[in-house]
C-alpha cells in the first residue's frame, strides 16, 4: 500500500510538524505501508498550466506523478486568510478531475483559530469529492495552542493523529478488498 503524506504549505512549520507525526505513526504501526511525505516547502512546483500532468518536469513531475500512483493520501494543510493555500490549490490543479478515484484521502488542518474549523468542510471536501476521492469523514483540526516549541502538546491531538491513520489505512483496505471482488465477479 502505498500512501502520500503531503504537506501543503511552502512557509510556517506547524502543518510539517503535524504531518512528521502523522508519518511516525504510519511507519510506527503500519510498517508494511510504504510512506512517501512531500512538503511543498522543499521543492519548486510549476503552476499548473491545463497541460497533462505527465508533461511537466522536475519536481513537478515526481509530486504529481507520486500522488497519482499512491493509494492514500494524508493532505495537512494550514489555513491563510481563511483559505487553504495556493501552494495546495496548485496541486490539485495539477492533476486530472479524477485524480483521486479509487483513492482514499484524509486532511489534517492547522489554523491559528478555532473560526476555521471548517475549511475542510468548505473548501477541501468538496474538491476531493469532485475529483471523486474516497474522503475519511473524519479530519484533525489543530489550533495553535496545541504546539509549543515545534511539538505537539495535546494529547488529544496525537490520539486523534493515530485515529486518523489508522482510519485511513482502514478505508484504503476496505475498498482495495472491494474493488478487487468487483473486478473478480465481472471478469469473463
Amino acid at each position: 500500500m502505498k500512501i502520500v503524506g503531503l504537506s501543503g504549505s511552502k512557509v510556517g512549520s506547524k502543518t510539517r510538524t503535524a504531518m512528521n507525526y502523522t508519518v511516525k505513526a504510519l511507519s510506527e504501526n503500519y510498517p508494511e505501508a510504504e510512506v512517501t511525505l512531500i512538503d511543498l516547502a522543499e521543492y519548486e512546483v510549476q503552476f499548473s498550466d491545463g497541460r497533462n500532468y505527465k508533461e511537466y518536469e522536475g519536481n513537478t513531475k515526481y509530486i504529481a506523478q507520486t500522488i497519482m500512483e499512491a493509494d492514500a493520501i494524508i493532505i495537512g494543510t494550514p489555513v491563510f486568510q481563511a483559505s487553504i493555500p495556493a501552494t495546495l490549490k496548485n496541486i490539485f490543479d495539477l492533476l486530472p478531475v479524477n485524480a483521486f478515484r479509487d483513492k482514499v484521502v484524509s486532511m489534517l488542518v492547522t489554523a491559528g483559530t478555532p473560526k476555521h474549523y471548517l475549511i475542510a468542510e468548505q473548501q477541501l471536501k468538496p474538491i476531493l469529492a469532485y475529483m471523486k476521492a474516497q474522503i475519511v469523514q473524519t479530519y484533525v483540526f489543530i489550533e495553535e495552542k496545541d504546539f509549543h516549541r515545534k511539538e505537539i502538546v495535546n494529547d488529544d491531538v496525537l490520539f486523534r493523529i493515530d485515529r486518523l491513520v489508522e482510519d485511513t489505512i482502514l478505508l484504503t483496505e476496505t475498498y482495495t478488498k472491494i474493488r478487487k471482488g468487483k473486478e473478480e465477479k465481472y471478469d469473463f
